[in-house]
């Protein structure tokens, strides 16, 4: 009963961590840009709403 890992099993587990942290990376930086989009977006739209402009009552 030999409970070791083959070294072929060893050598495909940091090639597929790779892949793991390449994907994890690619979903962030794509979460993170998609953030900042709609942070820009409501910014934007705040920016004329009102602040600084008298009301008439």
């Amino acid at each position: 009963m030999n409970d070791k890992p083959k070294p072929e099993t060893r050598k495909a587990a940091p090639q597929e961590r790779g892949e793991r942290l390449k994907s994890a990376l690619k979903a962030n930086l794509a979460r993170r840009k998609a953030q900042m989009r709609a942070r820009a977006a409501t910014e934007d739209g705040h920016a004329g709403s009102g602040q600084g402009e008298k009301r008439e009552d």
